[in-house]
């Protein structure tokens, strides 16, 4: 008997970007009008994304930006009619988590759960679902390769971060019923830390980049957080947008792979490629964490294992965490952000 192709070429195919204001809907929007997609339609509440980010692609008759919420189902049905495949990105991290978790909750699980029931009303033919390295949990014992069946790590993190985390989880097992009960294929992209041009100030460990970036632009030391030895792994936000593209287009369903850059850093090697990036001389300074701020540490060395997306999906990175910085950097001074 023929296998099933589960695969949704971009060209001349329609795609949904759910929270596609953002920085990864917006670098996705453009991948998939570049390789040719029929439309691309952003759907975004604009709570945290901005129509902003989507200026440089302005004037393409193929790009659609609309208004709505993942919490009105009504408004998901009518945006994803007559879509071939959907990208779910809109959802609540850490830092906003952390001030107010019934509304990411909400947004992360009932929102998620929104999307799959328009995606199946609507004969969408794939979703990729944006998940996180926070499925791997944070926090003491987090070390070596993550790789996709490492189990959640809670212990000694902040409540946020793993509310968070669990959300993603929850998310992920909601697409798998789907599959399993409706025929709904799908593809799981488990981001590392997201990062480049565009960048906002919502991700707790891209964060670390850009506030280290505003001390030494106006002057000051940049600080690391105790030895500078904790880990940090980083995808650039073009090679997240890749993925997304890949997933859609892979002969896969029912799986979730790792997305990270090319290799993991220490925050000490962080915080010195910044200043030397942005051309200053300027020595870190240890400090001690601040007091009822959501920082995440592995409590080791760690990497997230992207071997499995190489296999499965045909991806992999591109661009350095250096290469990633100065991009990032030059947008900045360019835009003034």
């Amino acid at each position: 008997m023929p296998t099933t192709c589960h695969c949704l070429p971009i060209e001349a195919n329609r795609f949904l970007i759910v929270g596609g204001a953002s920085l990864v809907g917006s670098a996705s929007a453009e991948v998939l009008l570049e390789r040719g997609a029929a439309e691309v339609t952003v759907l975004d509440s604009f709570y945290q994304g901005s129509a902003d980010n989507l200026k440089h692609l302005q004037g393409n008759a193929r790009l659609k930006l609309v208004e709505g919420d993942v919490m009105h189902l009504p408004q998901l049905l009518a945006a994803a009619k007559g879509m071939d495949g959907v990208l779910h990105l809109a959802a609540l991290m850490s830092i906003s988590m952390d001030r107010d978790p019934w509304r990411g909750l909400d947004v992360n699980v009932r929102g998620t759960q929104n999307v799959i029931e328009a995606c199946c009303l609507t004969g969408v033919k794939k979703l990729v679902f944006t998940s996180s390295s926070a499925v791997y949990g944070y926090g003491l014992g987090l070390a070596g390769n993550l790789v996709e069946t490492t189990p959640f790590l809670t212990y000694g993190a902040p409540p946020g971060a793993i509310i968070y985390g669990a959300t993603k989880v929850i998310g992920e097992q909601l697409c798998r019923d789907a599959f399993a009960k409706r025929g709904l294929d799908y593809v799981v992209v488990r981001y590392s830390t997201v990062y480049g041009e565009r960048q906002h100030y919502r991700a707790t460990n891209a964060l670390f980049i850009i506030e280290t970036h505003d001390r030494v632009r106006h002057g000051r030391r940049p600080r690391v957080i105790g030895d500078g030895s904790d880990t940090k792994h980083f995808v650039h936000v073009s090679d997240a947008a890749r993925a997304n593209a890949a997933a859609f287009a892979a002969d896969a369903t029912d799986i979730a792979v790792n997305i990270s850059g090319p290799r993991p850093t220490t925050t000490l090697e962080i915080v010195r490629l910044v200043a030397e990036l942005a051309g200053k001389d300027l020595e870190p300074e240890h400090v001690e964490p601040e007091p009822g701020k959501v920082q995440l540490s592995a409590g080791g060395a760690w990497c997230m294992d992207h071997r499995l997306a190489e296999r499965v999906l045909g991806w992999r990175p591109e661009v350095d965490l250096r290469e990633g910085i100065r991009r990032l950097i030059v947008w900045r001074e360019a835009t003034g952000k």
